[in-house]
């Protein structure tokens, strides 16, 4: 035993990456192809060389040394594993798109996004369209259920835009009161006030006494 202890090699400084690993590249459609499935990525990889790592539980995409994608592993066959928010940033430029993207077809997202999407695009249009994926696109870097949490809290206020969705995730997020700016809503209908003129004033006595008259003289009365 200490002769063999003695011949041994010393162990590697990192542990052994359990997984089996195929070189391949990403397709124009930002997937990659791993045992017959094919699992996306982020657009901006599209035809880049690309590592997959096949784990038991969990499929891993490597780019440059950089781990672009996740994916649960699926063992079926011709399968494909999207994740929606890899594809939000072409249907920000392609939002005529956004209600025929097949990888969004099982995105899960509370009935507060759905309401939001659908007053952004009755006072703006397609560009109340792109404004909500803009919205959508924080889910890149916060947690879904916090951003939900912000677009209700944006439909409770009447603040309805990506501009009031973000302040108000971030205020939650840093445990500070938001501050929105109207100003920010341009299309918001304008509102002038102007000041008062006591002149207006007497010109509405003066109709009073008209319209007074007129009926007066329609009841019978004194002309």
């Amino acid at each position: 035993m200490q002769a063999d202890m003695a011949a041994f090699l010393p162990a590697p400084p990192a542990p052994y990456d359990a997984c089996h690993k195929v070189a391949t590249r990403v397709s124009s459609m930002a997937l990659v192809r791993y045992r017959n499935n094919d699992y996306s990525v982020p657009m901006r990889f599209g035809h880049r060389e690309a590592l997959a790592k096949g784990y038991v539980d969990r499929v891993e995409i490597v780019c440059g040394g950089e781990t672009i994608a996740v994916h649960a592993r699926s063992y079926g066959k011709a399968e494909f594993i999207y994740n929606p928010l890899h594809y939000l940033a072409l249907l920000e430029h392609k939002s005529r798109a956004l209600d025929q993207a097949a990888p969004l077809d099982d995105w899960r997202l509370a009935d507060c996004v759905h309401r939001l999407r659908r007053l952004m695009e009755a006072r703006m249009g397609n560009s109340g369209r792109r404004e909500f994926i803009q919205v959508l696109r924080l889910m890149e870097d916060f947690h879904q259920h916090q951003v939900e949490q912000a677009v209700a809290e944006a439909l409770r206020l009447g603040a309805i835009s990506f501009d009031a969705v973000k302040m108000l995730l971030l205020a939650r997020l840093e445990n500070r009161p938001a501050r929105l700016d109207l100003t920010f809503y341009p299309y918001l209908p304008a509102a002038t006030v102007g000041a008062t003129d006591p002149r207006a004033y007497l010109g509405l006595v003066a109709g009073a006494s008209v319209i007074a008259g007129v009926m007066e003289t329609t009841a019978g009365g004194p002309a």
